[in-house]
């Protein structure tokens, strides 16, 4: 330590600095083994160094793509060599050089010049990328552009075709469904009988009779063809909400908000079931086609399965948060799908009793659902729009712009008819396939209401297709019928399709 602190000391008052020392021996070391008295400065060794990290990043990632395959560039000459044929062929000189380079300082030179130049037109190309993408983002059109735009110009002029590099992707071109002509629909009946708000529709399997509830708590039978009413039934003390008749059995079912729902015999015209456990009103009512479930949904936020049979509750769908509007069931998954004030569609696994899917793509409460009777699809309708789904998954289609009110009914027949009805009394008709409306009419209000009653609660088509039910704040159930003398000369299809798709 005594030492070295002497030699310090002697190199200090000698006058001699430590750093101008270090330089000379670095010197006389860089001529020994380079070849050179001479050395360059500090700084231009970092920038050639930097270039050289650079110009070898970019011969590494980008070399073998600046000349595309030969089945590429000239797709009609038979290809005799593999893509690592030609990078080969690229990297070999320049690697040769290098290498071979290495006792002789000129060629070293010579091949670091050349990298830098290289590197140098790279900077510059980037650098006149980013002053073209300031142009564009400004809206300045600069010499470059218009040179170049001229040129495009030419080239569509003659028909040149594009180069092999854009001819691999394509772009995907939005092209509209063409709509299907169908008949407009006009006013066939109007029956009355309730003294209040129609509710609920429901047409029996057969086609002869339908039934309908009101918020006078009864329940009445109609004939389809005159029109007449054939039965009163009375035991719910609400309004009755939900109606559904059994395929397979002579039974009819109802729910209101009393938090009742209750099993209709048909042949006896007496209640013979009672479900007991929703917590407040049920407005939702739907039966399974082929197994004895029954399926409700109200208030409470859940979607009860019930056993027809037993009257045992065999699933709860927890999950929404908000009151349910509306339940259907189908035969295949999902076997239940259920809409809600919480904004939300829910598609449910009916044998694990779990949610499989959530659609929250509505932006308001979601109040009616329709599914269609031959295609795997549903429809969902509020406050918001109207919109398409796509099962077993729940793929969104498309949307049914047009109908500004708030939607409380949708019901689907399998000519690919989609009908809504509005709470102020405006009813759409739609097609399925392509959504566009082609018929915009309001229903006819009965003489002696009020405007404010012009609203439309439920609707149903019957069996066949061919007649529309729908239920009233007027008090009264209106028969829809498509016009018979139309044609599609004399009905055109006003179809103007936008260039761009909504995705949501």
């Amino acid at each position: 330590m005594a030492e070295s602190s002497i030699q310090h000391a002697d190199i200090e008052t000698s006058g001699y600095p430590l750093q101008s020392l270090i330089q000379n021996t670095v010197k006389a070391t860089h001529g020994l083994f380079h070849g050179t008295p001479t050395v360059r400065s500090t700084a231009a060794t970092a920038s050639t160094c930097t270039k050289l990290k650079i110009a070898s990043k970019y011969r590494d990632e980008y070399l073998s793509s600046r000349i595309l395959p030969q089945a590429i560039d000239q797709p009609n000459i038979p290809t005799t060599g593999t893509l690592a044929a030609a990078q080969i062929s690229l990297e070999a000189p320049l690697t040769h050089n290098l290498i071979t380079a290495g006792d002789e300082p000129t060629k070293v030179f010579e091949a670091a010049t050349s990298v830098e130049d290289e590197v140098q037109r790279v900077l510059d190309g980037l650098s006149g990328k980013q002053l073209k993408a300031k142009a564009k983002k400004a809206k300045v059109p600069t010499r470059e552009l218009v040179i170049k735009a001229a040129e495009r110009g030419a080239q569509d002029s003659r028909n040149q075709p594009p180069p092999p590099g854009q001819q691999i992707v394509r772009k995907r071109v939005y092209e509209p469904v063409k709509p299907e002509w169908h008949a407009p629909w006009k006013l066939m009946r109007v029956i009355s009988g309730h003294i209040g708000w129609v509710r609920s529709l429901a047409v029996e399997p057969g086609n002869k009779w339908f039934a309908s509830g009101s918020v006078d708590r009864t329940i009445k039978i109609w004939d389809l063809a005159s029109g007449t009413l054939k039965l009163t039934l009375t035991g719910h003390i609400s309004p009755v909400r939900g109606l559904a008749v059994s395929s397979r059995h002579p039974y009819l079912f109802s729910c209101g908000e009393d938090k009742q729902v209750k099993c209709w015999d048909l042949e006896t015209n007496k209640v013979v079931r009672q479900y007991h456990g929703h917590l407040s009103g049920v407005y939702s009512l739907a039966l399974h086609p082929v197994l004895d479930v029954l399926v409700t949904g109200g208030r409470d936020s859940v979607a009860r399965v019930w056993d027809m049979r037993t009257k045992k509750q065999v699933h709860v769908l927890a999950g929404h948060k908000s009151t349910i509007s509306s339940v259907e069931c189908q035969e295949a998954d999902p076997q239940v799908i259920s809409s809600s004030m919480d904004w939300t569609v829910r598609l449910w696994d009916l044998a694990a009793g779990k949610s499989m899917n959530t659609l929250t793509h509505h932006k308001k409460s979601v109040r009616a659902l329709a599914l269609h009777p031959t295609e795997f699809g549903f429809a969902s309708g509020g406050a918001d729009t109207i919109k398409q789904w796509r099962c077993p998954k729940g793929d969104f289609v498309q949307n049914f712009d047009g109908h500004n009110a708030i939607v409380n009914t949708l019901s689907a027949n399998s000519d690919g008819v989609l009908f809504s009805g509005g709470d102020n009394g405006s009813m759409r008709f739609w097609d399925w396939k392509s959504g566009h409306c082609f018929q915009e009419t309001d229903t006819v209000v009965q003489p002696g209401s009020l405007d404010s009653e012009a609203g439309i609660f439920c609707s149903t088509f019957d069996r066949t297709g061919f007649r529309l039910i729908t239920g009233e704040a007027d008090k009264t159930i209106k028969i829809w019928k498509e016009d018979e003398e139309a044609t599609e000369e004399s009905h055109p299809i006003d179809f103007r399709p936008s260039l761009s798709r909504r995705r949501h």
